[in-house]
């Protein structure tokens, strides 16, 4: 009878051990597996929660099958105390642990909410945008102009919260005045810039900052980007440029920078100067003529006067030889590109044809018909613009 009892017993025994092994084996494969998800989600992580109130979150919005298997599988990685607060972008399909992953891994969330400081040539905005997990496409919530306009609730409410994320985004030919005077409306950003960056020194780009960052700390990161960017552009150049130095590298690309926004005329319009400086003619630029005006505080908001274009000031081309002593913008890497390696052209003239772009010649001649062109569309646009006033617009 003993012997007949401990036959069923390990009988039992071995049954009950390959079930386990099968649930294993299942609990395993299924949180490897890909996931029930179906359409991306931004998976809220609030600052103090567990893997149980994550997992139960995940199962109301179908992304993953067993919330219980969600945490055994969290807890054998030894990652259940490693979640991070924040909101995090999971895509269709995810398996458990790569959510689990998601939400671990630390970093700056991907989802949700951010707050830009768009740092352009003419005005700073502020705007509100939030991911649309579906489209992977920010929508805008909000966007004014910090100290002219009235602050929405939006802005408010979203740059209060702990997930939202905080970008400052620099416009390619913004000066270094104006940054600073931007970074100071930053109200999530702290301390003060002592020195004015040197004009041409801070890169063009979008830069992440974080509620308490040091306003210094982000002059320097940006500072640091342009060191790359120029370096790269100098090695990059071509051998027979009259430039010897980064530094006149830089100047070059500010002044290609502020005379066209048409990306596919920035070669072009660095074979004019690099013409010019070869056969010693005076750039004779308009954008250094404002540069000595304004000296990059701020925008001059009217056309150029005679006199200014006669002034003698360091920056004026039209009255001094070469380059001048300084950048006149911060250039973004395009630019440097461009002043690095212009286009193989013979023209030494450029004036605007009337749909953004330029018109380009090789002789003075062909440039005065190009000028007379450009003057004719200036007078029709005046001449239009007289009789809609009159008109009321109509």
């Amino acid at each position: 009878m003993w012997r007949h009892i401990a036959s069923n017993a390990v009988t039992f025994l071995l049954v009950g051990l390959f079930l386990l092994g099968g649930i294993i084996l299942w609990g395993k494969t299924t949180y490897v597996s890909e996931g029930p998800l179906e359409q991306a989600i931004c998976v809220q992580v609030e600052r103090g929660s567990n893997m149980r109130q994550v997992s139960q979150s995940l199962e109301e919005q179908g992304a993953v099958s067993s919330p219980a298997l969600f945490r055994m599988g969290a807890d054998y990685e030894e990652k259940s105390s490693s979640l991070k607060a924040g909101s995090f972008l999971v895509q269709p399909g995810t398996s458990m642990q790569g959510i689990v992953d998601i939400v671990t891994q630390g970093g700056a969330s991907t989802c949700g909410t951010e707050v830009v400081y768009r740092v352009g040539v003419n005005r700073v905005s502020v705007q509100v945008r939030e991911l649309d997990p579906v489209t992977s496409r920010f929508v805008e919530r909000a966007e004014f102009t910090p100290g002219e306009e009235e602050t929405p609730e939006a802005y408010s409410e979203i740059s209060s919260k702990n997930d939202t994320r905080f970008r400052v985004a620099l416009a390619e030919g913004v000066t270094s005045w104006q940054v600073v005077e931007a970074l100071k409306q930053v109200e999530q950003l702290t301390g003060e810039v002592e020195d004015l960056p040197a004009e041409g020194s801070l890169a063009p780009d979008s830069y992440e900052v974080r509620p308490g960052d040091d306003r210094a700390e982000v002059i320097a990161r940006m500072t640091a980007a342009q060191r790359v960017l120029l370096a790269q552009a100098f090695e990059a150049r071509d051998p027979d440029l009259p430039i010897e130095t980064p530094e006149e590298l830089l100047i070059l690309a500010s002044i290609i920078e502020k005379e066209t926004g048409v990306a596919a005329e920035r070669e072009q319009v660095a074979s004019v100067f690099v013409n010019r400086l070869n056969q010693g003619m005076r750039l004779q630029t308009d954008p250094t003529v404002i540069y000595g005006v304004t000296e990059g505080k701020g925008v001059l908001g009217r056309g150029l006067r005679r006199s200014e274009l006669r002034a003698e000031t360091p920056w004026n081309t039209y009255v001094i030889n070469g380059l001048p002593p300084t950048p006149i913008a911060n250039p973004g890497r395009a630019s440097l590109m461009a002043a690095a390696q212009p286009a193989e052209t013979d023209f030494v003239f450029f004036v605007a044809d009337g749909t953004g772009g330029h018109a380009f010649a090789e002789t003075l001649d062909e440039h005065n018909r190009n000028v007379a062109r450009w003057r004719q569309i200036e007078a029709e646009r005046g001449a239009e613009a007289a009789g809609n006033a009159s008109t009321g617009g109509n």
